[in-house]
């Protein structure tokens, strides 16, 4: 990775400023998932401001930025759509509670069994979806209430402008650390915007009701617009009782924007208030909860495992560790206190926590500013917030993207076994063409798992000898698993084996089932031969489980000394095995 995330001293300073720019980048991000979701963006603002402030209080992650999010709006919009927003809270509170218990339950830890190939392929996709989703910020709304991208001197302005972001905060850093460059950035052009706003032809601008160069207002405009447009085309067909293309649909609207309400063009409102007050609550029911268990079930997991992303991620760039168990507790809490007060729910925030820690927040205190100052700018500061121009949002999350990609990794390809390199591809291609970070890493765990599997299942074998009794004695090497269990049947002969065989398990291990399965099998064909079994050396794991296996493992197990090995020391000492059956004199 790019070294824009170096080791910065947590200080208070730090923290304020770069929370303050992390607000700042939250408002698009929080609106344009609120229109995903199909709620209002006020929703999507309460949302960030509830999840940024209780999981920066309660999270396991010092630095890390929660708040609504593109993963979890495109799981509610159904629900909003076919049920209506009334069941929306209460599904998002359920998602807390389910992120509770599984905080509770310590399986927070359960993230550190994914693997490296798999958290690069994680890093890489995330970076192309990072930046994929930026180019929305170009589009705008002709005049026929079509979403169109800018043309003409619009976007090279705007390429201007977004190169300008870029180059300051990459420049800055080299000259002075005492401000975050981003934040600087943001307010530079943010000036320029305005005096290219008041100076440029204002016709050019009153022709699409939009500024030349475009604003996060100009944003709120073309989200609800594009909206307003979709729904006008889906009554008008609904009316026509036919299919008419979108076209002929589209040409039914006049030159102006049609009217959407102001709510959707403005980002003031006052304190957030419980949905029930402004809200019809749906029936307290079985029918209910029938409705919205999947829905907080798959909430709860999508977010809980984009959030462990997002801490193992930022804990490898600020060289620190976070605590899992504590993080789902936070999360659990935010999506509670979120779904109460009106909110649609979230989880971690990648992006935002990246920009975070590269303009030296550390500690919970950035989180809290950021929240704090988001709740500022809808009570008090919305008209000036509406002012910032996306070039200067779109030129951070760029500089987001560059430092996000592991850029390695495109040299790694002879260095790094096929198998990994496979896994990584398919993590990041599924991340981008899908969108779904958390299903991308389930995918790349399993493809990993698997490819673990068919590669140790090749590793069994057996050293041969025989001692003074006659006896032949198989010496084993390697695990003996479900993956292993034909190739460890190979190794055997019962049938041209002398009357007493030795398998000696002191370079291996059972597993499971299968392996107990396939050491029973071995030994019916050995006693449909008229020859005897031992197994010696077990260790303690492989006594356990034979001891557990009861009645479906019969075979004769032969006295061994202990041998103090190092899981001697982490599991408990077990009852012996009883009624062995004594054994051949072994040498050693």
């Amino acid at each position: 990775m790019l070294n824009l995330f170096s080791n910065r001293d947590q200080n208070v300073r730090n923290d304020i400023l770069s929370g303050i720019t992390v607000a700042l980048a939250l408002v698009p991000e929080a609106v344009a998932f609120a229109f995903v979701a199909g709620v209002s963006p006020i929703i999507g603002l309460y949302s960030a401001f509830f999840l940024g402030l209780i999981t920066a209080i309660f999270g396991g992650r010092p630095g890390m930025i929660s708040g609504a999010t593109g993963a979890m709006a495109v799981i509610v919009v159904t629900l909003v759509a076919v049920h209506g927003i009334e069941y929306l809270f209460p599904a998002v509170i359920l998602c807390g509670l389910v992120q509770i218990v599984v905080g509770l339950g310590r399986m927070g830890m359960l993230i550190r069994m994914v693997p490296h190939p798999v958290m690069l392929g994680f890093v890489n996709g995330l970076a192309i979806v990072i930046g994929m989703a930026q180019f929305g910020s170009f589009r705008t709304i002709n005049n026929s209430g079509k979403l169109t991208y800018m043309t003409g001197p619009a976007i090279w302005i705007m390429l201007i402008l977004i190169g300008v972001t870029m180059t300051i905060i990459w420049l800055l850093p080299k000259f002075t650390r005492a401000v975050p460059a981003s934040l600087v950035a943001i307010l530079f052009v943010t000036c320029v915007s305005l005096f290219l706003n008041s100076t440029l032809d204002p016709k050019l601008a009153a022709q699409n009701q939009q500024h030349v160069v475009l604003t996060v207002r100009d944003m709120l405009l073309t989200n609800a617009t594009a909206q307003a447009v979709a729904k006008s085309a889906a009554t008008t067909v609904s009316t026509d009782n036919s299919a008419a293309p979108a076209s002929v649909v589209n040409s039914k609207q006049s030159s102006s924007f049609p009217d959407v309400p102001d709510a959707a063009v403005s980002l003031s409102a006052g304190l957030p208030r419980p949905f029930f007050l402004d809200f019809a609550l749906p029936p307290l029911t079985f029918a209910t909860l029938w409705i919205i268990v999947p829905y907080s079930l798959t909430l709860a997991a999508v977010g809980l495992i984009e959030s462990l992303m997002t801490l193992t991620l930022v804990d490898e760039i600020t060289d620190t560790r976070g605590s899992g168990n504590r993080e789902c507790l936070g999360q659990g809490m935010a999506n509670i206190l979120c779904g109460f007060f009106g909110g649609m729910g979230g989880c971690a925030m990648i992006g935002q926590s990246l920009i975070n820690v590269n303009s030296g927040g550390r500690g919970r205190l950035s989180g809290i500013v950021a929240a704090v100052c988001l709740l500022m700018f809808v009570l008090f500061l919305a008209p000036w917030i509406e002012m910032i121009p996306m070039a200067a949002l779109v030129g951070v999350m760029f500089m987001v993207v560059i430092g996000t990609f592991e850029w390695a990794s495109l040299r790694m390809m002879k260095k790094v076994p096929a198998s990994d390199y496979l896994v990584m591809v398919i993590v990041a291609g599924y991340t981008v063409i899908m969108h779904d970070l958390a299903s991308a890493v389930v995918i790349g765990v399993i493809t990993s798992a698997l490819v673990f599997a068919w590669q140790h299942a090749k590793h069994v074998a057996a050293q041969v000898s025989f001692n003074e009794a006659g006896s032949k004695i198989y010496q084993l090497h390697g695990p003996l698993f479900f993956a292993s269990v034909t190739s460890f049947k190979d190794l055997f002969d019962p049938r041209n084996d002398p009357p007493d065989v030795v398998i000696d398990f002191y370079y291996t291990r059972v597993y499971d089932q299968s392996g107990l399965e396939a050491i029973n099998s071995l030994a019916d064909k050995y006693v449909q031969n008229g020859k005897r079994l031992h197994l010696t050396h077990l260790s303690q794991e492989c006594r356990v489980l034979l001891d557990r296996a009861g009645d479906l493992v019969e075979v004769n197990l032969s006295e061994d000394p202990q041998y103090h090995v190092a899981t001697d020391r982490i599991i408990p000492s077990l009852t012996k095995l009883s009624e062995l059956v004594p054994a051949p004199a072994v040498p050693g």
